[in-house]
């Protein structure tokens, strides 16, 4: 006859029964934790690297603003949108002219950057809230056909009104240096992924929490069903227009960064491609999963680099290359969609849960 086991003690059996139920620690503080340990490991990785790997993981950084807000539109919410390269670049040039305007006056701290960021965001979460309200009455192709009008239309503005955008020219970002206490020589590319990397932890640890909040369930249950998320009691166009200006802000913010780390914006940057290479890259990446638009974000930094390097591989005229390097990309990109589709179409990041999932349940029933 088997002995009877004891009773925890109290304290001990309100710990586990927290454990159980997810409460143990609160969301915020989880993610707050998160995101500071992630800031010291890009404090000790931008001193391993060089100024050029330091460029592009804070290109990395500033994709992943857009990549996370997109993933919480098309991911969370089921909408499609194929305009978030116009959203990129209204921050671009909402922070362009602040920068210009700032340094016009002579004022150069490098506190005005910040308030060019914020700036970028309002903006950009203005026009997401117009075009959001235009996106909440349309479904399926005809919500496609819009965002893409838009990201038609706001390239063809910056042309058209070139006297203020300089036209196909672009406009310059003056940003300030390094700060003077980080040393004379202090490479520029280091702060500028700090600068980016910072940023971007706080646009995810919003987002993250967003997810786990009423918000999140509320945009699920709109994916999931309208008709049923309408009998429920929820304002369905009310919570689509809310994924969008969130959506809307991030893209802003991701948009400002590429601005101040080219020092630089023009129309040609922001083009078509780019939105349908955010859309693939989240897709690719995992839909629904903020750690999905981590894997974009590297995509869609990773994937020039490969195209540049296959086309050194072949001795082709210099019109050839600069044709492949145009086009090579996209086909690249419309290939691994393919793939990803058919052997994981939970995208990397669901794979990698799936064999996580997995190898959990392999371990011994005995170890806890």
């Amino acid at each position: 006859m088997s002995a009877t086991r004891a009773p925890a003690p109290p304290h001990r059996q309100r710990a586990v029964d927290l454990v159980r139920t997810g409460r143990s620690v609160p969301t915020l503080l989880r993610h707050l934790a998160v995101a500071v340990a992630a800031a010291l490991v890009v404090l000790l990785v931008s001193y391993q690297l060089d100024s050029y790997r330091n460029f592009q993981l804070a290109t990395v950084a500033a994709y992943l603003c857009a990549t996370a807000g997109l993933t919480i539109l098309t991911g969370l919410c089921g909408q499609l949108s194929l305009g978030h390269g116009a959203l990129m670049a209204t921050g671009a040039y909402t922070v362009a002219l602040c920068q210009s305007a700032f340094f016009d006056r002579g004022v150069t701290s490098g506190a005005v950057l910040l308030l060019s960021l914020v700036a970028a965001v309002a903006v950009t979460v203005t026009v997401g809230l117009v075009v959001g309200v235009a996106a909440a009455r349309l479904r399926g192709p005809y919500l496609a056909g819009l965002t893409l009008a838009v990201a038609v239309v706001v390239p063809a503005l910056t042309v058209t009104f070139d006297g203020l955008f300089n036209g196909e020219q672009g406009l310059p970002v003056p940003v300030a240096p390094a700060p003077a206490g980080l040393g004379l020589y202090f490479p520029h590319e280091r702060w500028q992924l700090w600068v980016a990397a910072g940023a971007t932890l706080l646009c995810l640890v919003v987002l993250a929490n967003l997810v786990r909040s009423r918000y999140g369930r509320l945009f699920r249950a709109v994916r999931d069903d309208e008709v049923a998320a309408r009998l429920a009691g929820i304002h369905v166009a009310r919570t689509q227009v809310i994924a969008f200006v969130v959506s809307a802000a991030g893209a802003g913010l991701g948009g400002a960064l590429l601005a101040v780390l080219a020092q630089s914006v023009s129309p040609g940057a922001f083009g078509l491609n780019l939105s349908l290479f955010l859309l693939m890259a989240v897709v690719i990446g995992g839909l629904g999963r903020l750690a999905g638009a981590v894997w974009g974000a590297f995509l869609l930094v990773v994937l020039p680099d490969l195209t540049h390097s296959l086309t050194n591989l072949f001795t082709l005229s210099p019109a050839t290359a600069q044709r492949l390097e145009g086009n090579l990309p996209l086909a690249i990109f419309g290939a691994t969609l393919i793939v990803v589709m058919i052997a994981a179409p939970g995208g990397v990041q669901g794979q990698l849960s799936r064999l996580t999932r997995a190898l959990r349940a392999r371990r011994p029933a005995g170890r806890s």
